[in-house]
């Protein structure tokens, strides 16, 4: 599970419920701090994670010009979705959801997806990429995960069919002891990255209460996803889109020469931020953020008016 510092929203983001024409998702939405907008960019969590991963990046990306919009997908955290229905999580059910998040957004957008979001966001634009901006796939490969990551998830899934989440996040706190305070579970998927900022200590449940929020057939089918994705890095390509491959520069989930290959592959921008793991968001944010307004800067130099 991804180790964001805090829980709590940047000063000036507001944390609601975005009503879509596929129901409500929580989001934290961050307004930009200039007096000229220069675009929106909709933020997709990875696997166990949440809308809070991008807490660090808000009010950085904010104070550049640009409004920030995280949001927990269906049976993530505090967006509500069945937790039997494994066919409401099928992938194209993930990506109409990004569609109709960025049609209650009312807006194109430079759309970001850290690790199983990066691959719902590639998803949703090749269904369909006319209602953004840009892509960028932040710690998160062309295809499956590694062996190792596949092995891992495999043992989450046959645990989770065989007692409840409570059980299962007890189980994970002693088969994966913690870092320095902090949860077992990593973020993206299940494995430890280096030593992360000092979590938030007036809270230490919170991590525990995001997963018991999570849908199990959410996880289960997800991860499933994770082991079998296709490679669809060609297609793609032929997208007319600004394309940006950002990751920290270890990465234990895809190996980062294989997403040094995959952004030449893709003609994308590449950003590896040192001394970040598979979360740059929380492992780095300013180098992360200041990476990633360069990014839209460039796509979109004038932006939106203000």
């Amino acid at each position: 599970m991804s180790r964001p510092p805090t829980f709590a929203p940047p000063p000036r983001a507001r944390v609601y419920r975005l009503e879509t024409a596929r129901g409500g998702f929580a989001v934290v939405d961050s307004p930009a701090a200039t007096e000229r907008v220069r675009g929106t960019a909709l933020l997709l969590p990875g696997y166990t994670g949440s809308k809070e991963d991008f807490g660090p990046l808000h009010e950085i990306l904010n104070a550049a010009g640009y409004r920030t919009v995280a949001v927990d997908g269906r049976g993530q955290h505090e967006s509500a979705g069945p937790k039997d229905d494994q066919s409401a999580y099928a992938q194209a059910e993930l990506a109409a959801d990004v569609h109709a998040q960025a049609a209650a957004l009312g807006t194109p957008l430079h759309l970001l997806g850290h690790s199983l979001g990066g691959q719902i966001a590639r998803a949703a634009v090749l269904d369909d990429h006319t209602p953004f901006r840009s892509l960028t796939l932040m710690s998160s490969g062309p295809a499956e995960i590694s062996a190792a990551q596949q092995e891992r998830v495999r043992l989450l899934g046959s645990v989770l069919g065989e007692i409840d989440m409570a059980e299962v996040w007890e189980a994970i706190q002693a088969f994966e002891p913690p870092e320095e305070g902090e949860p077992g579970v990593d973020e993206g998927v299940l494995d430890p990255g280096p030593a992360r900022q000092q979590p938030e200590a007036a809270d230490p449940d919170r991590f525990r209460r995001r997963w018991l929020l999570t849908s199990p057939a959410q996880l289960l089918a997800t991860g499933r996803q994770l082991c079998t994705e296709p490679d669809r890095v060609g297609e793609l390509a032929r997208i007319p889109l600004p394309l940006h491959v950002i990751s920290g520069a270890t990465d234990g989930i895809w190996p980062v020469p294989l997403l040094d290959e995959m952004a030449l592959r893709l003609g994308a921008r590449r950003t590896i931020v040192p001394g970040a793991d598979h979360s740059p968001n929380t492992d780095r944010p300013k180098p992360t953020a200041t990476a990633l307004a360069a990014f839209w800067d460039e796509v979109e130099p004038y932006g939106e008016q203000g």
